[in-house]
């Protein structure tokens, strides 16, 4: 429990920011499928004139070129643009539209004139846990959390406002490709704050979902 409360008071700033740790080389980009996925690097001076190149490991074709005014993303055609605004300012970052999981790995950002060269990582496949079904009981309510296309696998758990884990069903996994769904039930017979909480500790990463239950009155719902 030390370790997914420690985890907790990270996400805050790791979700937000979608970057686990380090400056621009050695950075950690983490995403859901389907999002945007913004891969960091800037040189700190003015690249409107100077070739830019994103490769990603294992892969010929590079993902992004920009050289004097000519831009190509060979690897991924339709998919990556830049901050063209924004180069005056040394910005060379990349977004990716639509993230796969299969766009996860280890990319390259290089100014060949100027030898500097930036490392950046991408996970694609943040687990977003929401839930599904809540049900009056007598006495209680049933309150069930599901998680989809999730990689790597998460944990999924049920907290409540004091951050503690509580009682729930046996989670039911299934998978697809490299992807995870996950869905845990709970019961719960008291007024509170509860949480479903999903952690993929191999990517240092903490999303929630929130509901506030009173077993006489509206239940509402928050992130």
């Amino acid at each position: 429990m030390e370790l997914l409360s420690l985890l907790f008071m990270s996400s805050c700033f790791l979700t937000l920011s979608g970057l686990t740790f380090g400056d621009q080389s050695g950075t950690s980009v983490i995403v859901r499928e389907g999002d945007y996925a913004i891969l960091p690097c800037s040189l700190g001076t003015s690249i409107e004139f100077v070739r830019f190149e994103w490769t990603k490991e294992g892969t010929e074709k590079e993902v992004y070129i920009h050289d004097t005014g000519v831009d190509r993303s060979p690897a991924l055609p339709g998919r990556v643009s830049h901050f063209r605004d924004d180069l005056e300012n040394g910005n060379a970052s990349i977004r990716i539209k639509n993230a796969q999981l299969e766009d996860g790995g280890n990319y390259t950002c290089d100014f060949p004139s100027r030898r500097k060269t930036f490392r950046i990582e991408l996970v694609v496949g943040a687990a977003e846990p929401e839930i599904t079904i809540f049900v009056r009981l007598y006495g209680g309510a049933l309150l069930q959390c599901d998680v989809k296309n999730a990689y790597p696998k998460p944990t999924v758990e049920w907290w409540d406002s004091n951050n503690q884990t509580i009682p729930s069903e046996e989670p039911q996994v299934s998978k697809k490709g490299e992807r995870f769904f996950i869905t845990v039930s709970t019961t719960v017979k008291k007024d509170d704050n509860y949480c479903c909480v999903a952690t993929q500790e191999d990517i240092w990463h903490q999303s929630q979902k929130k509901i506030y239950i009173h077993l006489n009155s509206e239940w509402h719902f928050s992130h």
